[in-house]
């Protein structure tokens, strides 16, 4: 099951919901379309950091 941590997992143009950094305590899920991975480690237990086309950025929580 594809979580969000794995980098291999993940490529420009996938439907994602992420949450920005001002977001991690609510929890609350920014849905949008991957433009750039930022996060260069293969794995990150809190979730791939990616720039969505509009611009956001936060960590991969879900794939849509």
């Amino acid at each position: 099951m594809a979580d969000g941590q794995n980098r291999n997992e993940i490529e420009p143009g996938m439907e994602v919901g992420i949450v920005k950094k001002e977001d991690q305590r609510s929890g609350k899920i920014t849905e949008g379309t991957v433009k750039d991975i930022l996060t260069k480690s293969p794995f990150h237990p809190h979730g791939i950091k990616v720039r969505l086309n509009s611009g956001e950025v936060g960590r991969i929580k879900l794939f849509l």
